[in-house]
């Protein structure tokens, strides 16, 4: 009688020091054929249930039961497999199991576009229904979903409250004005609401209410926003979190940002091994080494204006940025990022102290009048992956700072209230979670660590 089972269990079992998966034990399990090719007298299937990132190896004979339809199966196939385990220690994979019978559940039209050959990656954005099939989307989202449960699993170790925050809203927590309006009758949009109303592209104004009452919270949701940008780190939708902490300041918020990124980064490492090295042979060689780094070396802190400094004296030595005018107040832009990260700190690091007029109204203000308590950490490959700050808790500051922007404050008002009733020192941060995958995995593009990307001009699914 064979046992169901599943390749994960198997290799799991056989890898376990007290297994009894012994030669001739009887397996059946489901999956989707991977490859095949015969040889002679005898065939080989790659197989794979999608419970693990490796295949399994399926082997058969001309005696096998339905010889005919094995022989020919294709690429994609859905099937019911039964046989006997084979123990093969000496050789790439640890087993192989010897068929006795394949059921065709689902079979493969000939037009089916995955093929053994190597497709690009701009290809499979145009089939994102089927990419998951192929070995580096395969990894992409089996990371992804391990990412997600990290930081789910850091914050809740920390005694931090998971607060679901809306999707809709009538504030924008970065005063950009690049939102998605939302109205059922675009001719009236204030019709459902009675009001102006857009998606999201932040929880942290509706997370920080619940910072004054549970200390320390976060949010981690999709967010939006409506820039027309076509780079590979931005996308229309996409997935932030947001984390808030009461009774602290900046350098509280800064020991968190690496306590946490160092943890998720080291547990994608230990539970997806197989994807990591996946990433570092075929996406990016240095890959593991950076990641390796990133987890045992400390950031640097460094203030914005030492920054500037650093990019002014890099232009003056003959370097060449396609932006070389560099000035305080300047936002930095990735290509000057990447230079202090690869080129300067070789590593992460913690830039600080920046000018308040290129940052969000709610930072807190610095007694130079001039700059706010803000940090962004810059990452090699990617530049800016977190921003954060200390935010105002003075409620005649925050609302002076308003006004110079022109912003309604009476929109605002609810917001304004944290500081009326019991306020105290708090920070927080943002992390782009599609940002954070390229990061542990090589991907260049934000559209391939996305399942369905809307990007500017680009929702076909």
């Amino acid at each position: 009688m064979e046992k169901y089972m599943t390749v994960r269990e198997l290799y799991e079992g056989i890898n376990a020091k007290d297994h009894t998966l012994v030669d001739g034990f009887k397996v059946e399990i489901d999956g989707w054929i991977r490859g095949n090719r015969f040889m002679g007298n005898m065939g080989f299937l790659s197989f794979n249930d999608g419970t693990c990132f490796k295949n399994a190896q399926l082997v058969y004979s001309k005696e096998i039961e339905n010889f005919e339809m094995v022989e020919k199966i294709k690429l994609g196939s859905a099937v019911n497999i039964t046989g006997s385990l084979r123990l093969t220690p000496e050789a790439k994979q640890p087993f192989e199991i010897l068929l006795d019978k394949v059921i065709l559940v689902g079979d493969v039209e000939d037009s089916f576009p995955l093929q053994k050959k190597k497709t690009s990656f701009e290809f499979l954005r145009t089939i994102p229904h089927l990419r998951p099939r192929t070995n580096t989307f395969k990894a992409v989202f089996r990371v992804r979903s391990i990412l997600s449960f990290a930081i789910h699993d850091f914050f809740q170790g920390e005694g931090f409250i998971y607060v679901q925050t809306p999707i809709l809203t009538s504030n924008d927590a970065e005063g950009a004005g690049e939102t998605f309006g939302v109205a059922p009758d675009f001719r009236h949009p204030d019709s459902y609401f009675g009001k102006n109303v857009s998606l999201t592209v932040s929880g942290q104004l509706h997370v920080e209410p619940f910072c004054m009452s549970f200390r320390d919270v976060y949010t981690f949701g999709p967010t939006f926003r409506a820039e027309k940008s076509n780079t590979t780190h931005h996308a229309a939708e996409f997935w932030m979190v947001e984390p808030e902490i009461a009774f602290a300041d900046l350098y509280d918020d800064i020991d968190l940002i690496q306590d946490f990124l160092k943890y998720i980064t080291r547990y994608v490492m230990e539970n997806c091994p197989d994807e990591i090295d996946f990433f570092n042979q075929r996406i990016d060689k240095t890959l593991k080494q950076r990641l390796n780094d990133f987890i045992n070396k400390p950031f640097t802190i460094v203030e914005y204006s030492e920054a500037i400094d650093i990019l002014k004296s890099a232009i003056d030595k003959g370097h060449k940025f396609n932006n070389s005018n560099i000035y305080f107040g300047l936002d930095l832009e990735s290509e000057h990022e990447r230079y202090l990260t690869e080129q300067v700190y070789k590593g992460p690091i913690f830039l600080i102290n920046y000018p308040k007029d290129i940052k969000a109204f709610y930072m807190k203000q610095n007694p130079d009048g001039k700059t706010v308590a803000a940090v962004d950490l810059l990452v090699p490959e990617i530049g800016e992956l977190v921003g954060g700050s200390e935010r105002e808790a003075d409620l005649d500051k925050l609302k002076k700072r308003m006004n110079e922007l022109g912003m309604n404050e009476a929109n605002y008002d609810w917001y304004l209230d944290l500081r009326r009733y019991g306020s105290c020192p708090h920070a927080g941060f943002g992390l782009g979670f599609e940002r954070m995958l390229q990061f542990v995995t090589g991907i260049e593009n934000i559209r391939d660590v996305e399942a369905y990307p809307r990007t500017f001009k680009k929702c076909d699914f």
